[in-house]
């Protein structure tokens, strides 16, 4: 999902006011920016496809633990 800078903030609060755990609001504001089309553009033009693939992939499983880790300490 693509967010303008500093959007997901408001879009966030008001997904857990709604109910969404602290742990997937924190990995969404961790993978959200980084996995925005125009990153994954601008990344693929300068490291190759292989190399954005291999980033997109170590941003989903880092920002998947870490929202797990803190949905579970901080519940």
């Amino acid at each position: 999902m693509y967010f303008a800078t500093l959007t997901e903030v408001p879009i966030l609060q008001g997904l857990i006011g709604s109910g969404m755990g602290k742990g997937p609001a924190l990995a969404l504001l961790l993978a959200g920016p980084s996995l925005s089309l125009p990153s994954m553009l601008v990344l693929r033009s300068v490291m190759g496809t292989g190399k954005t693939l291999v980033y997109a992939c170590l941003v989903v499983i880092f920002a998947t633990v870490t929202g797990l880790v803190f949905g579970t300490l901080f519940p």
